[in-house]
């Protein structure tokens, strides 16, 4: 088993209950951990042995572009999309953090951690 990290992809994104978040946007942090079984890629160095995690990057960025109320929502929808596409992860999990969130607050961000696992 070995683990690949995607950390810290930035994306501008429109989720939120508020209209107003819907039309001024907000920046996000995601942060994308999985694990698989590495051993053949490591001795075949092959890209096709291997999770791809310029497909991961891709995942995330096309799933963040989808506007969601809640950021769990979002958040399944990456996990759902990598254990579909992605055939070689037992265990996924994701942070997607809200930057400076609109809540009345001195609040640097808030996140939200879910894990899938196969």
């Amino acid at each position: 088993m070995g683990t690949i990290k995607l950390q810290n992809i930035r994306t501008f994104s429109f989720h939120g209950c508020l209209i107003e978040e819907s039309k001024i946007g907000s920046d996000y942090r995601i942060d994308l951990e999985i694990e698989a079984d590495l051993k053949k890629s490591s001795i075949s160095d092959a890209l096709h042995d291997t999770v791809d995690y310029v497909l991961l990057n891709k995942i995330v960025v096309e799933e963040m572009a989808i506007r969601a109320k809640l950021l769990e929502h979002v958040a399944k929808r990456i996990l759902d999309r990598i254990l579909t596409e992605q055939t070689l992860v037992t265990f996924a999990k994701v942070a997607v953090s809200k930057l400076n969130p609109p809540i009345g607050g001195d609040v640097e961000a808030v996140t939200i951690e879910m894990v899938l696992k196969r």
